[in-house]
């Protein structure tokens, strides 16, 4: 499974319904707009009165905000920048690592022997090379050994650290895979609730 993020930036929404595009426009453009219902004394949903001017500054609008679970190959996702679930050594590796460096070619190795390694629940960022992402997020999760010896923290960590990274690119699309359940033994129904609540909690703040 991947969960994917989006975050848009609008200059002016409609009145009378809440826009629901991905992707940048300018003013007077036309929104992609769902009906949203509800509104105050001026008729104007909640949720269509924020979004408006949201490119000005730091952060993303709450309102412009998706989050999408998917089932998918993460190393052909369009989006602006996809997660690895890497190693410490930031060399490669099995499963997801592996997979994203055969993708990206060799100059993705390259540029992570530079960045000299990863600690557990931090990320470090790099070009995406041969794949469709520009950037690559690389993020290292904990080893299970059971959940009493802080690996729930370490994984929330590993999605906080990335989205920090890309809010502070300017990365607008992310996905993420399932981290650390796959050779580090997380249970996987517990890391994906983790993680869903983990990013909406990260957004619902910046």
């Amino acid at each position: 499974r991947l969960l994917k993020v989006t975050a848009a930036y609008h200059h002016e929404c409609h009145r009378s319904a809440r826009c629901e595009s991905t992707r940048p426009h300018d003013r007077g453009s036309p929104c992609r707009l769902a009906d949203s219902g509800g509104g105050g004394d001026d008729g104007i949903p909640a949720r269509a009165r924020a979004c408006r001017s949201v490119r000005a500054g730091r952060g993303y609008d709450r309102a412009m905000i998706a989050i999408e679970l998917v089932q998918g190959d993460i190393t052909r996702q369009d989006v602006d920048a996809i997660v690895n679930a890497a190693n410490s050594s930031l060399r490669g590796g099995a499963g997801v690592d592996g997979a994203i460096h055969a993708a990206a070619g060799p100059e993705l190795l390259a540029e992570c022997r530079t960045l000299g390694g990863c600690r557990t629940g931090r990320a470090k960022m790099t070009r995406g090379y041969a794949l469709p992402a520009a950037h690559v997020i690389h993020t290292v999760g904990p080893v299970y050994h059971g959940g009493d010896s802080g690996e729930a923290g370490l994984l929330a960590g590993c999605y906080r650290a990335s989205l920090a990274l890309a809010e502070a690119n300017e990365v607008e699309t992310v996905a993420f895979p399932c981290i650390s359940t796959g050779v580090f033994g997380y249970p996987k129904r517990e890391a994906c609730h983790l993680a869903v609540e983990e990013v909406a909690r990260w957004l619902s703040s910046h």
